[in-house]
């Protein structure tokens, strides 16, 4: 499901149109109170949202929906008629997943749409690794065997980081050395 905050009933239909005909489900909102009410009730696997809305600033919507547990990872695409390149570098600098300036090419809107979510598949994927009893939780930095949680120091961490990301693969001492503890180590 894919969330539209968004006042402006024109452009709003227009996403909603673009979206649905290429597979996805939608649903619209004019304001942030009605975007916040039906967050609680069920979560998007992606936010367009507009900058300049009429009850509140889009960019304080998405910081609010940011310091969520539930919604920090989620991504969102700010879709606006704010198109100055400080505009731009602002909000993709402070975390925004991409950035589209009004008026847009529905073709291109739809591919920046699709990547987005791709690279969010990706990294929810990459999120907790497995390898037998071992799991790691890299947003946490947490790893449990058997279900117990092991304490390990950073460079032991990386190291098994490591080698779950590489199962079945023959890695090196000299690639591990390079890898792990960077090409300038001297220890032994």
């Amino acid at each position: 499901m894919i969330y539209i905050v968004e006042d402006d009933t024109d452009i709003c239909e227009l996403e909603h149109y673009a979206l649905r005909n290429n597979g996805f489900e939608t649903t619209g909102f004019g304001d942030g109170k009605s975007f916040f009410a039906a967050c609680e009730k069920k979560l998007p696997e992606l936010v367009i949202l507009d900058i300049m809305l009429p009850d509140q600033n889009g960019l304080d919507i998405w910081r609010q929906f940011r310091q969520g547990a539930d919604t920090h990872d989620i991504p969102v695409v700010m879709v606006t008629a704010k198109d100055s390149e400080i505009d731009v570098v602002k909000c993709l600098d402070q975390g925004a997943d991409d950035y589209i300036s009004k008026p847009f090419g529905l073709m291109e809107f739809i591919s920046r749409i699709r990547a987005v979510l791709r690279r969010a598949q990706k990294q929810s994927a990459q999120a907790v690794q497995t390898f037998r009893e071992i799991q790691m939780d890299a947003a946490a930095r947490r790893v449990t065997v058997d279900g117990k949680e092991v304490e390990l120091a950073y460079k032991e961490y990386e190291l098994l980081k490591y080698l779950t990301i590489n199962q079945g693969i023959v890695l090196s001492r000299d690639n591990l050395m390079e890898k792990i503890w960077s090409s300038d180590y001297e220890g032994e």
